[in-house]
């Protein structure tokens, strides 16, 4: 007890006691990035920079639960959890809450394995994806997931707007529509104009500078706490006294009653009858007798309590919404009449779509893993315990509203039966201000927080140089601030909010995010099936099969929210993947991708071994013996013309050549020489394996080759080489002795050569061959092989217009008629198109004939 560590925990104690510790770090509270902290400088007026002094490193309450707790509340539980609610019933709306909760609950799990596998630099999702699924995918799903987080400030600017013109100065309206009819598209231009000047003034705070985002971080935090405080105080109040808050129905329908103080038709004053204001709204006059709309005359109006309370019962018919919300006016008459309009068609799957993005900001930990005092305790055990936090705040949200606010209220989507109050804050204690204030601020910030945030995410997949014209968005200010990025981002949230309509951004951002939360599981999955040794991540709550019920369920949520905005995401990400595979720089991050294709190839190989092939699949798998001259570059380049030609990158190609000496001597000059095949083969477009051996003699090193070239099942079973050129002339019997051992050499080994003479004059790939035959002469049965490969050159472009001639070799006293016809139809058998022709000859001379191509 009295030991050193005991007596230094007291020390801590006494210099910082836990409330002043606790208080500075509310006071040093961030919400930014890891990736942000570090381009932070500051400078004096003579622009001196100062020493920057790092922040105290953060605990799991500071560093991750608030961050996270912040990012996933916010705008959709403010401006529409109370419209999903009335709109979809209890029971529809908590099946949304559990289906976007329980994902976000699996992804964390599946991004706690990967986080605490090692530090998440700035990137956050994004260096998770790329570096365990590889720089495609990475690429793919990080571009997604910039976009998600740019559309966000979108839909945080687009709630931003719509808490100032419809709650706080709805007289601040830019455009005012003449006609009834044009209300709604004004309401959208002035979203418009007030959005991009919103966004044109945040885009400006992040470029003066992040801390001055950094110094409002808790003042936001505030007011999101604030706010689910005052909900769940009203809730309590309504127990003991339910705020008044009445509500004008006629028939069944809800009035707007911002336009009338009394709920009456009429009233009597002194025993005289008198209309209200109610009456003039549907009636052509104030007179008793005057003509009223149909529907005004046959109904009653009756006040209700918008918000009865929790102990009102009724919850009891808000379990399912059975009314047909999706017939928005009866008729053209109607939208001149006070009536509350739903102002979109709504069904379950849009419902979803809209509420996703209010589970999303799961990242906000593992994004600043540098910045936690250990990330590999802080990260999960923060995030997963964010989720159940805001997961229960949802469910319970859920239930009271449908339990304390009666049905037509909460289907009011912009408070028009309330007299133009946000719904939500009808219900909140002490004020609707309350709600009202901390929402517009809580919106504010989140949209600060994507502008920020978004463009370091672009930064550092343009940094990391896969994606080539992202380049440019690498580069910034002195300091690192993502200048070009910045701008990139704002034009695309400016997209976002020329939509201008909240309803219809939130869809669009959640494929995006569902897109991200699918790979991060995936990665998982992949890493934990493939069993790596560098697979060691300290969180040990996790596996593949809740990874992959994680995909499962982002894949059905993305459908169900929209199948073709589905499409559109994951069509982006495929052109994406392409793109990079096809120009994006080589990457090796030790991806499991790579692993993935090394136990698929590990497996092919040893299924290939068990069963030998099948003739209908056997294709000639070419060894291409090469010879070097004395630069150690291919001498015949046109051999490997000639492979690509025969091959077409179909089946197995090995390139190689063998230099004579010793292997301790030569073995720079080998890996050399390696890297000039490549390169050769490279410019003639041949697909297939290198290798260079190095061998005491030349003979022994093509016996070494034609012997074990290849790996199991894929193997070598022809050999091609060019023809020994100059054997006459040469001093020294070797070229042509070593060209018999080969050819004895792959006679043993069972199988086919393959000899070009002259192939210096074959025609290269980029020839075309108008015209001409290929001639075979077949003499003896070789099961076919001279006839397949005049037919494999013709599948490639420089052959294709060529045709084919078969001549055979007929005896004196043989029945040439009768041959010509049997190898018509050995052609026919073999569905082969040729001319053949029969050529007669001595006996005497048929051992000079050759097979030529």
């Amino acid at each position: 007890r009295n030991g050193p560590k005991y007596q230094q925990q007291c020390e801590e104690i006494e210099s910082n006691p836990m409330v002043s510790s606790l208080l500075n770090k509310l006071a040093n509270y961030t919400n930014l990035t890891q990736g942000v902290t570090e381009h932070e400088e500051y400078e004096n007026e003579e622009g001196v920079t100062k020493i920057r002094v790092k922040s105290p490193q953060m605990g799991t309450f500071i560093g991750v639960y608030l961050p996270c707790m912040q990012n996933i509340l916010g705008v959709i539980l403010f401006l529409r959890l109370t419209w999903i609610v009335g709109t979809a019933g209890i029971l529809e709306s908590f099946a949304i809450v559990v289906m976007c909760c329980t994902c976000t609950m699996l992804t964390a799990i599946s991004m706690s394995a990967i986080a605490t596998n090692g530090v998440v630099p700035a990137g956050g999702s994004y260096y998770m994806i790329s570096r365990s699924l590889g720089p495609e995918f990475g690429g793919a799903v990080g571009l997604c997931f910039y976009l998600g987080t740019t559309f966000a400030g979108s839909m945080y600017i687009l709630g931003t707007i719509e808490i100032l013109l419809t709650y706080i100065v709805p007289n601040a309206a830019v455009f005012v529509a003449e006609k009834k009819e044009g209300e709604a598209e004004a309401m959208l231009n002035n979203m418009r104009v007030y959005g991009t000047c919103c966004l044109a003034l945040m885009a400006l705070v992040v470029f003066v500078g992040v801390k001055y985002v950094n110094k409002l971080a808790l003042v936001f935090l505030a007011c999101v706490v604030l706010s689910i405080m005052a909900i769940y105080a009203g809730v309590i109040k309504t127990v003991i006294e339910p705020p008044d808050f009445p509500i004008c129905l006629l028939g069944n329908r809800s009035l707007q009653n911002h336009n009338f103080e009394k709920c009456v038709k009429t009233e009597v004053i002194k025993n005289v009858t008198y209309t209200t204001k109610l009456w003039e709204l549907f009636c052509d006059s104030h007179h008793l007798n005057a003509t009223c709309d149909e529907y005004f005359t046959l109904n009653n109006v009756t006040e209700i309590q918008g918000i009865p309370g929790l102990l009102s019962g009724v919850i009891k018919g808000q379990w399912s919404n059975k009314t047909n919300f999706s017939k928005t006016i009866d008729n053209s008459r109607d939208i001149y009449m006070p009536y509350v309009f739903n102002d979109i068609s709504t069904f379950f799957t849009l419902l979803v779509g809209i509420y996703f993005p209010s589970v999303t900001g799961i990242m906000a930990g593992s994004n600043r893993s540098g910045d936690l005092r250990d990330a590999q305790r802080s990260i999960p055990f923060g995030t997963i315990l964010a989720i159940a936090t805001t997961s229960f705040i949802y469910m319970t949200c859920v239930v009271l509203f449908g339990a304390c606010i009666e049905g037509v209220v909460l289907r009011d989507k912009f408070g028009d039966s309330v007299k133009k109050n946000l719904v939500i804050g009808t219900l909140a204690w002490p004020s609707p201000w309350v709600i009202v204030i901390g929402s517009f601020f809580s919106c504010c910030g989140a949209g600060l927080q994507s502008l920020t945030g978004a463009p370091r995410l672009l930064q550092a997949i343009a940094r990391d140089g896969i994606v080539p014209f992202l380049q440019v968005f690498g580069h910034g200010k002195a300091n690192g601030e993502p200048t070009w990025a910045l701008l990139m981002t704002a034009g695309i949230c400016e997209i976002g909010i020329l939509i201008a309509s909240l309803d219809a951004v939130a869809p669009i951002l959640s494929m995006f995010f569902l897109m991200c939360y699918l790979f991060v599981n995936l990665a998982c999955a992949v890493q934990t099936l493939l069993r790596t040794p560098n697979w060691r991540p300290r969180f040990k709550f996790y596996h593949w099969t809740l990874s992959f019920l994680g995909m499962s369920l982002c894949v059905s949520l993305m459908f169900i929210s929209s199948w073709y905005y589905a499409l559109v995401a994951m069509s982006i990400a495929g052109c994406i993947y392409k793109y990079i595979e096809y120009r994006g720089a080589e990457k090796e991050w030790g991806d499991g991708i790579r692993g993935l294709s090394l136990n698929a190839a590990r497996y092919a190989l040893i299924r290939l071994e068990e069963v030998q092939p099948h003739t209908k699949n056997w294709r000639p798998q070419l060894l291409v013996l090469l010879k070097l001259d004395s630069d150690l570059g291919v001498k015949h380049p046109r051999l490997l013309s000639f492979t690509t030609q025969l091959k077409a990158g179909k089946g197995l190609t090995i390139v190689s050549s063998v230099l004579e000496g010793t292997y301790m001597t030569l073995g720079a000059e080998a890996k050399s020489a390696e890297q000039n095949v490549k390169s050769a083969m490279h410019a003639e477009r041949t697909k297939g394996f290198c290798h260079v051996v190095v061998s005491s003699n030349l003979r022994d090193g093509f016996s070494h080759l034609i012997q074990s070239a290849g790996l199991g099942g894929m193997k070598h079973n022809a050999v091609l080489m060019a023809w020994p050129g100059a054997w006459k002339q040469a001093e020294d019997s070797y070229p042509w002795k070593n060209f018999i051992e080969t050819v004895r050499e792959t006679t043993s080994a069972h199988q086919a050569l393959l000899v070009a003479k002259n192939i210096d004059k074959f025609p290269s790939s980029e020839d075309r061959l108008g015209e001409g035959t290929i001639d075979v002469w077949w003499i003896v049965h070789d099961g076919g092989l001279l006839m397949l490969l005049p037919f494999l050159l013709r599948q490639h472009k420089v052959w294709r217009k060529c045709k084919m001639r078969i001549f055979t070799v007929a005896q004196m006293d043989d029945n040439s008629i009768q041959m010509k016809k049997d190898l018509q139809m050995f052609l026919y058998h073999l569905r082969l198109n040729a001319v053949v022709e029969v050529v007669e000859m001595v006996s005497s001379c048929t051992h000079s004939i050759i097979y030529v191509i």
